[in-house]
């Protein structure tokens, strides 16, 4: 069984199920179960469309219609035709519902605490639930067009400069780098674009406006539970329409060759190595394709 990649994956649906409280018949202790408690959830993070909502968490239209009901019989949410379609039903939060919204979150996090404080590692446990959460939901990241000073664009941004410290023999300073200022990556002249995945940031590239006839792509870079996956070329790609969206006709990139699987991934999308084309201290290859 130790071996056995179908026993452990259900032993671990088990494990899930059982901790999550998937079925308690009150979840968390506030008196309903999981499914109500989910789609309470979904409309509390922004999520109100009910086709939406219906989609994000699977369920069929009898049994949430069913779940909507019963949270409006709570007095927690209010169901009404969209403003702009009258054929769409969004769903919002009384103040009640708001409350109760704020009950579980509470009790989620303590939750989530909990189960991190019992691993000896705990990072080693939300790496491999990364991986996990990723892999399960991967089919569900959208990719959204931000600022460069988003602050979850921030993040990656900054987990992209720790990791090229760690693979550069060199180590990396962004003040070194040629970095692009942030409104060289904001429409019209550019756009960043980030993949989020349940709200949270997996991966994230920029393209940056010139005035030398070309555009470049920057800072491509995807969290690690994700890679593998083919999320880097979708981000590539979703920049090159960015790019075509704006009328530019030619991108540039400059990466390092300790980067093999980017430089490889280039290769095989089609771009060109060319001469330097900068004086960025960081880079040795550098690469053009024109769209």
């Amino acid at each position: 069984m130790l071996t056995d990649p179908v026993a452990r994956t259900r032993r671990f649906h088990r494990a899930v199920t059982t901790e999550a409280g998937v079925l308690d018949a009150s979840f968390l202790g506030r008196g309903r179960p999981l499914g109500p408690a989910r789609v309470l959830n979904a409309i509390g993070r922004g999520i109100t469309d009910i086709a939406e909502i219906r989609n994000y968490l699977r369920l069929d239209s009898g049994l949430m219609s069913r779940i909507l009901r019963g949270l409006e019989d709570e007095g927690l949410i209010t169901v009404s035709a969209s403003e702009s379609d009258a054929r769409r039903r969004i769903a919002m939060l009384t103040k009640a519902g708001e409350e109760e919204f704020a009950a579980y979150e509470a009790l989620s996090d303590k939750q989530a605490a909990d189960i991190v404080a019992r691993h000896p590692h705990p990072e080693v446990l939300l790496q491999a639930m990364d991986v996990v959460a990723t892999a399960l939901g991967f089919e569900r990241t959208v990719i959204e067009r931000v600022s460069p000073l988003d602050p979850r664009a921030v993040v990656c941004l900054e987990a992209y400069y720790e990791e090229l410290g760690r693979k550069l023999k060199s180590g990396f300073d962004v003040n070194l780098s040629a970095d692009p200022e942030a409104c060289d990556m904001e429409h019209p002249r550019g756009a960043f674009l980030l993949a989020m995945l349940d709200g949270m940031p997996i991966g994230c590239i920029g393209l940056k406006g010139t005035d030398k006839g070309y555009a470049e792509l920057k800072r491509l870079w995807i969290v690690p539970s994700a890679r593998g996956m083919g999320l880097a070329q979708r981000m590539m790609t979703e920049a090159e329409n960015e790019a075509k969206s704006l009328g530019i006709k030619c991108l540039r990139l400059d990466t390092n060759s300790v980067l093999s699987d980017a430089v490889a991934m280039y290769h095989k999308l089609g771009w060109t190595e060319i001469e330097r084309f900068n004086e960025d201290p960081y880079p040795d290859l550098f690469f053009e394709k024109r769209i």
